[in-house]
């Protein structure tokens, strides 16, 4: 007797053990338990620690309720400006109702997934190229809308939503690229030409002192002597002062006035010839012209008639000079 009732006691304890290890389920910290009770959602949400259920009639299913971060393949899409682009983003979600994540979708992960890259897509097809590189904020907030309105009907809540890259084409970089390489080199011009601006400011100011006191503009160009020869050059330049330039050029003038000044001189006509002739060039020399004939060479001998009178051949003299001067 006494060892059937030891057999029972010992039965009914391993009886009890089983159910207690179908029974007994733990719930960590960051998860909350949905039990369905003959495929019936039982409203009390079981907590984080050790819980009971009925086995082989409840259900328990455990829900994680951490932030999941989920990355969203990249999509392909055409702007609004007609540009093909590849945009993928990153979501950050979490579950708030355990039990609508389990009873009102299949898989909640999937669902948010997918509708992430639906949105991505509208949103490219929305939006210009300048939008998704510069404005991306405003981007991330209508994301995150467009992916949230549906998902709170889940039990699951869109913390943020991030643009991670956007892919261009090849010849779109390339023109890009020429666009900021001639911004930049318009910017540079601009601030070369203001520079310029306010040099020639300065110039012209430093030229009016200089105006006043003459010696300032000696040394000026003193320092800059002294400055080239600072450098160990082997060739020194020094300037010409812009003053002797102006006296050399003003002398320059005044001769070329003088000698256009001055009258030229008619040829005298010989007195010999008659009226109406052209004055007769002589072909010889002023020398020959002005020697006395030779006692040897008259004709006659010292007994000849005398040639014409001294007065008469410097007159022609003179008249053969004038025709050489003028012609």
């Amino acid at each position: 007797m006494v060892e059937e009732l030891v057999a029972a006691g010992l039965a009914a304890g391993a009886a009890c053990v089983v159910y207690l290890a179908g029974a007994a389920r733990v719930v960590k910290q960051y998860e909350r338990g949905v039990v369905l009770r003959l495929g019936r959602l039982r409203e009390q949400i079981r907590e984080p620690g050790f819980t009971m259920i009925v086995p082989f009639v409840d259900r328990l299913h455990k829900v994680n309720m951490q932030i999941v971060t989920m990355p969203v393949p990249a999509q392909e899409g055409i702007t609004r400006d007609n540009v093909t682009v590849r945009v993928d983003a990153v979501v950050y979600f979490k579950v708030v109702d355990a039990a609508d994540a389990i009873i009102r979708v299949e898989d909640y992960r999937f669902a948010v997934s997918q509708m992430a890259q639906t949105s991505l897509r509208s949103i490219i097809g929305k939006s210009e190229l300048d939008d998704l590189l510069s404005n991306r904020e405003k981007l991330n907030q209508g994301l995150e809308l467009m992916i949230d309105s549906p998902a709170l009907g889940w039990g699951v809540s869109v913390d943020r939503v991030e643009i991670k890259d956007v892919s261009l084409p090849e010849t779109m970089k390339r023109s890009m690229a020429r666009q900021a390489e001639a911004d930049r080199e318009r910017r540079a011009r601009v601030i070369n030409a203001d520079a310029e601006l306010q040099a020639s400011k300065k110039l012209a100011e430093a030229a009016h002192q200089m105006e006043d006191a003459p010696a300032a503009l000696q040394l000026r160009l003193l320092q800059t002597v002294m400055a080239v020869a600072a450098e160990k050059n082997s060739t020194l330049v020094l300037p010409i002062p812009v003053e002797l330039l102006r006296f050399l050029e003003h002398g320059t003038r005044a001769t070329d006035s003088q000698a256009a000044a001055e009258p030229v001189a008619e040829p005298v006509a010989d007195a010999a010839s008659p009226p109406g002739a052209q004055p007769v060039e002589s072909t010889e020399p002023a020398a020959e012209l002005t020697a006395e004939p030779k006692e040897s060479d008259s004709p006659d001998g010292p007994d000849a008639p005398d040639g014409p009178e001294p007065s008469q051949q410097r007159v022609e003299v003179d008249a053969h000079k004038v025709v050489d001067r003028h012609r």
